[in-house]
């Protein structure tokens, strides 16, 4: 067998899907703006929305929440709210119930946060439906950088910004949630410039109502399959990098993994689920989108990382002695996984370059991964949301 083959494939893919990918785009994305005409005229849509909050047990965050909406630069009377607080055993609902002007939704029974959205979208009555957790704040001017982007008949779905809340000293969650989703960021502004952004994240997001289709109830990510299904209906996800919503990341890295496990297992469970979006023919630009950001991510990168260490020492040792690519790349892998220890040992400490974290977390975000992937295998993951605990 030709380690050597085998090797310089797997590192080509995961070249390609973090670097490749994006730099296909951005070359793209320049060719068209010598063509592309770029329409301003927006500024004055403001259709009637619906700010909707699902919560489970809030009561620390949901004053905060509730004030951080009031002051959003929208008409009051276009903006309406709902919260649906099911299951909530704390003072969440009560708090709610404070606002005259908010609709509480609330029952004893709790069945998970995708059986709420199914009944929340029951009370919508406005054009656009925008989602949002209830421990995120929202930037002033959110909604009307949202909407305005629904004035193209073509957009079905807009993204927001995911932000993690920035401190002068990180730890390796910190470190390792901000860069991500700042790497993040830059890949969804360039996917929704080329044609569209693959996905949502329930953060922030908003869809045109009439094109919410219920889903199961053992919808594990709810948000990415919410904003899948309008571009399977043949509407574009068009990102909204001024609209973001901003967050404190997991407490520590045991609390971060259990969250990226339970992403990673409903990721699988897209995956199998919209089996339409792995069709080349039904819509080529899309499913090489998709195949490209998310598909190769999930199935073959984190598999990858150990085999490639497995493969690189099996060539290495044949020949210890001789300096090729092989050899660099070899002690390149022994640099990183010194690094990662470094991550590990390290990771509750605050530092100023936190930057260092990096390779610890992406090790970390693969593991999750792999993890989930078995967890979704054996129908282990449970839909029920276990808040992962944040720093304050």
């Amino acid at each position: 067998m030709n380690f050597e083959f085998i090797l310089l494939i797997l590192l080509i893919i995961i070249f390609y899907s973090y670097i490749g990918y994006i730099g296909i785009l951005l070359i793209f994305n320049s060719i068209n703006l010598l063509f592309k005409k770029i329409n301003k005229n927006y500024s004055a849509y403001q259709p009637e929305v619906c700010l909707l909050v699902v919560a489970y047990n809030e009561e620390e965050f949901a004053e905060k929440k509730i004030r951080n909406t009031l002051s959003l630069n929208y008409p009051k009377k276009l903006l309406h709210k709902i919260w649906i607080t099911d299951g909530s055993t704390d003072k969440t609902p009560s708090i709610v119930k404070n606002y005259s002007d908010i609709t509480l939704l609330h029952r004893s029974e709790r069945k998970g946060k995708t059986a709420a959205i199914n009944r929340a979208l029951k009370y919508v009555n406005s054009p656009i439906v925008i989602f949002s957790d209830a421990n995120t704040i929202l930037s002033p001017n959110s909604i009307s950088e949202i909407v305005k982007l629904f004035i193209n008949p073509s957009v079905g779905c807009v993204a927001g910004e995911k932000k993690i809340l920035k401190k002068d000293k990180d730890n390796a969650v910190n470190s390792g949630e901000g860069l991500y989703w700042m790497y993040e960021s830059i890949l969804k502004k360039t996917e929704s410039n080329f044609y569209s952004t693959i996905g949502a994240a329930g953060e922030l997001f908003a869809i045109r109502t009439e094109l919410f289709n219920t889903i199961k109830e053992d919808t594990i990510l709810d948000d990415f399959e919410i904003s899948l299904q309008v571009v399977l209906n043949g509407y574009k996800i068009k990102y909204a990098p001024k609209a973001y919503a901003i967050e404190n990341a997991s407490i520590n890295i045991k609390e971060e993994l259990k969250r990226k496990t339970r992403i990673a297992a409903g990721s699988y469970q897209t995956l199998f689920r919209l089996k339409k979006l792995l069709n080349p023919f039904k819509n080529p630009i899309l499913w090489f989108m998709y195949v490209s950001h998310k598909v190769l991510r999930w199935t073959i990168i984190p598999f990858s990382l150990p085999l490639i260490f497995v493969l690189n020492v099996l060539i290495f040792s044949k020949c210890t002695s001789c300096i090729n690519f092989f050899s660099i790349l070899f002690y390149c892998q022994i640099l990183f996984y010194l690094l990662v220890l470094i991550g590990y040992f390290f990771q509750s400490k605050k530092i100023k370059y936190n930057f260092i974290y990096a390779p610890y977390y992406f090790v970390v975000m693969n593991l999750s991964l792999i993890i989930g992937f078995f967890k979704y295998i054996n129908k282990t993951q449970t839909v029920l949301w276990e808040k992962s605990k944040r720093e304050t």
